[in-house]
């Protein structure tokens, strides 16, 4: 994939990972969209804002209508609120509230792209996962709920997609230096480094990145007696 030849599409590009993304595309001469719900307040040289706001399927149509010359999309538009953990009396309506951007969000955005893939010859999806879907941290509960869903739709949507030559890439990332984690003292990756090493990843074709050494030792030891899912995290 020569990115130079590529049209980008990243959710939730105002900040943060979103913004590395878009930032990155840029830099490798893709013409890049940056789905914004401020979009009349995003100021970035070389870079389009679309108005979108995934929880609502509408805005979303409007974008994938707007952009009809799209090959790669980065579903990265997300949130996380913590909670008490599994027996929290408002975990369910947590949960519910993040299911609407980070798993329900990541399939409307997913649907309405895919056809436009299609008919600019398959292209890919980036869905930007988290290493809080393999291990158990009680205030992430409903965070964790939510990226657990995302990886599994993502994988069916790979499945789904292979016959339009889509090719579906999962990014499992650990806490980043972003306003999501301010006030984590956890080692955190730069979002700029996850992007680039993504795009890098995504241009040599594959279908799944891990992008901190965090990540990659939790992926491979999820089918051992001592799992981190079996002792829970931080």
């Amino acid at each position: 994939m020569e990115f130079n030849q590529q049209v980008v599409f990243v959710t939730g590009a105002a900040r943060g990972l979103g913004l590395a993304f878009a930032r990155a595309a840029r830099d490798r001469g893709a013409k890049v969209y940056a789905g914004v719900r401020g979009s009349a307040d995003f100021r970035e040289p070389g870079i389009v804002p679309v108005q979108l706001d995934v929880r609502d399927t509408d805005s979303v149509r409007r974008a994938a209508a707007t952009c009809p010359d799209v090959t790669l999309v980065v579903n990265n538009a997300g949130t996380a609120r913590l909670s008490q953990g599994a027996l929290d009396p408002d975990l369910g309506a947590l949960t519910n509230e993040l299911m609407d951007t980070n798993f329900h969000g990541l399939v409307r955005v997913s649907q309405a792209f895919a056809p436009v893939l299609e008919r600019n010859g398959g292209g890919a999806i980036v869905n930007v996962l988290s290493d809080a879907t393999w291990f158990g941290v009680t205030f992430l509960a409903a965070y964790a709920a939510t990226k657990s869903a995302a990886w599994s739709y993502t994988n069916t949507l790979r499945i789904s997609l292979r016959g339009q030559d889509t090719r579906v890439v999962a990014l499992h990332v650990g806490p980043m230096d972003t306003d999501l984690t301010r006030d984590f003292d956890v080692p955190k990756s730069d979002p700029a480094q996850v992007a680039s090493d993504t795009l890098d990843a995504v241009a040599a074709g594959a279908e799944e990145v891990l992008a901190d050494a965090g990540t990659r030792t939790l992926r491979a030891g999820l089918g051992g007696p001592d799992a981190a899912f079996l002792r829970g995290g931080l």
